[in-house]
């Protein structure tokens, strides 16, 4: 078990260092900097609590961040996706850009060719858009420089500067997104297969170091369902307020989040085991009976319907829900079995 143990800690560290190697245009970090002069030949994704963009991006660039800033150096010449809580735009995109969060700026340096689509508490546009704006915060400001060549559509209090222009038709609509941001996706696509594969993974692992007990898992959620997802759900909400209420307190502090670094991979192997028996119970209408398939199905299975808006959000919920309730009860009769088993065991006559 030792020797298992130590195996499974080994392989899901080195599926930690994938990422850099599934995904080479894709940087994180407490900073990410293209600096002026480094150009991105590809699309590059920035997940940082600063990302600085003074080079040039020569595809997309999708960016997450406290602080995002495409600099005055700094040229994207695709598309662009920010989500942060202070977003800058005060050099050059050739594509559209999507911004949310606290505060969205272009600056009177910065040239929008595309479209600028924007939620945030304020905005604030000082530089030239050269298709369609709509726009949605508590306060909207276009500077003196700001230079709009298609129509603005937005939902908020708007405040116009002298020199300011609008090429289109100006249009307040409600229905505007106010805050947030723009669905990153994790990334798009490529995260979604990586997390497929890490998945897939993850489950392999966790066959091998432990096949009765994955078998006894996705055995109770095929015969008492109702019951194992009514436990996971429950066990899953006491454990989310117990971390609360161990968090409120100055001293439980460190407690509370190594019980949530616990929780989260409790969580991962419960996802795991739920796709494991989603698949087995899909083989058992074509009479198959294979772990390895059960696995493989299960994972293809649900990544696939989560493409479907809702339905798939609906059925991840239901297989993390049912994985967590089976987890748990097969954790609790191992603890159970091994106390019973340890009293018969010190009674034994050496």
């Amino acid at each position: 078990m030792t020797r298992t143990a130590l195996t499974l800690l080994v392989v899901v560290a080195l599926l930690a260092s994938l990422p850099a190697v599934a995904a080479a245009e894709t940087r994180s970090g407490g900073t990410v900097v293209v600096a002026e002069g480094e150009t991105v030949d590809d699309d590059l994704e920035a997940f940082a609590g600063s990302v600085v963009v003074r080079g040039t991006v020569e595809g997309d660039l999708t960016t997450a961040g406290g602080d995002v800033r495409i600099g005055e150096s700094g040229t994207v010449r695709g598309d662009v996706e920010m989500s942060g809580g202070s977003i800058e735009v005060a050099g050059n995109v050739t594509g559209d850009v999507e911004a949310g969060g606290g505060s969205v700026r272009v600056a009177d340096t910065g040239r929008i060719d595309g479209s600028l689509t924007a939620g945030a508490g304020s905005i604030f546009v000082d530089g030239v858009v050269g298709g369609d704006a709509e726009l949605g915060a508590d306060t909207i400001t276009l500077g003196p420089d700001a230079r709009i060549e298609g129509n603005l559509t937005y939902d908020g209090d708007l405040s116009r500067a002298d020199g300011s222009v609008v090429g289109g038709s100006v249009t307040r609509d409600e229905s505007v997104q106010t805050g947030g941001g723009p669905d990153l996706g994790l990334g798009g696509p490529l995260f979604d297969l990586y997390g497929a594969l890490v998945t897939l993974l993850f489950g392999a692992i966790l066959l091998f170091a432990f096949p009765r007990f994955s078998t006894e898992v996705a055995d109770r959620v095929a015969a008492e369902p109702v019951r194992t997802g009514g436990i996971g759900m429950l066990v899953a909400l006491g454990v989310v307020a117990g971390l609360v209420l161990v968090f409120v307190t100055f001293i439980g502090i460190p407690l509370s989040l190594a019980g949530l670094l616990l929780f989260v991979l409790l969580l991962w192997a419960a996802s795991v085991y739920g796709r494991y028996a989603l698949g087995e119970w899909l083989l058992s209408y074509a009479g198959l009976d294979n772990r390895w398939l059960a696995l493989i199905v299960g994972v293809v299975a649900v990544a696939l319907v989560g493409l479907v808006p809702l339905l798939g959000q609906l059925v991840q919920t239901v297989v993390l829900v049912l994985g967590f309730g089976a987890l748990v009860l097969g954790i609790w009769d191992a603890y159970r079995n091994r106390s019973e088993a340890a009293p018969a065991t010190a009674t034994d006559p050496i």
